[in-house]
């Protein structure tokens, strides 16, 4: 049975020696580099983890190519692989950050539905909050413009101000208008109070996404299929090549 020396995340353990027991392939990246999750055991505790590795070096690819490789080779595993993670709640997470958001954004979703899936509720409903903080001040006139309406000072800096603010001069969908009421004042309870249940984090996560989606996802996704229809007009029009 082949080993897996590396932090024990059940008992703390520094550099562990955990008994690799089961493995499972899951793909391949640059047409050489192997991914596995091995169910191992704690040689300190006893309890079980599944690690995430993947293969160091290509000439390394057909020593752990025959079915078992991992669990029967008398080896010590980190020779050939890196240890990348291990299977916890946080990958538990169903949610889909919505396409073409910027990383910024994008990363505090994720950091919100990862909160989500491992119950910390309030710190979830604090990082949808700062999606639609992101998202939404971008929405803002010039404050030099004077041909168009301008929010006040307070209306600009304050989240729970600005979306009625949005919402009464036509900038965000009124569609999603009762639901962002809702959603504000969830924010600032997980911000400020720390009371938030499953249904409130599952409310700000609902709303967040469709707003995503209806800013930022369905622009983008016209843009590019409008892309793809003057590329299609433009070969069209190409006269044909060859004898």
């Amino acid at each position: 049975m082949s080993l897996l020396v590396t932090d024990c995340p059940r008992c703390g353990a520094r550099n562990m020696t955990f008994r690799v027991r089961d493995q499972i392939y899951k793909g391949e990246t640059y047409g050489w580099k192997k991914h596995f999750e091995v169910f191992s055991q704690c040689q300190n505790c006893l309890k079980p983890t599944i690690f995430v590795i993947s293969l160091k070096k290509s000439d390394s690819e057909n020593k752990f190519s025959i079915h078992n490789a991992l669990v029967d080779s008398l080896v010590s595993l980190n020779n050939y692989f890196t240890v990348d993670g291990f299977i916890s709640p946080k990958d538990n997470v169903p949610i889909k950050t919505p396409d073409h958001v910027p990383s910024e954004i994008a990363n505090a979703f994720r950091e919100g539905t990862t909160c989500l899936a491992v119950g910390c509720y309030n710190a979830a409903a604090t990082m949808f909050r700062l999606c639609v903080d992101l998202v939404t001040r971008p929405l803002l006139p010039d404050p030099e413009n004077a041909s168009h309406a301008q929010p006040n000072a307070k209306q600009r800096r304050d989240l729970g101000l600005r979306l009625p603010w949005l919402f009464e001069n036509g900038i965000l969908p009124s569609a999603l208008r009762e639901l962002a009421r809702c959603i504000h004042q969830d924010g600032n309870d997980g911000a400020h109070v720390g009371n938030l249940q499953r249904e409130d984090a599952d409310d700000l996560s609902d709303f967040t996404k469709l707003l995503l989606e209806r800013l930022i996802t369905e622009p983008k996704n016209l843009e590019l299929a409008e892309q793809r229809r003057t590329a299609r007009r433009s070969d069209a029009k190409k006269p044909p090549t060859g004898g």
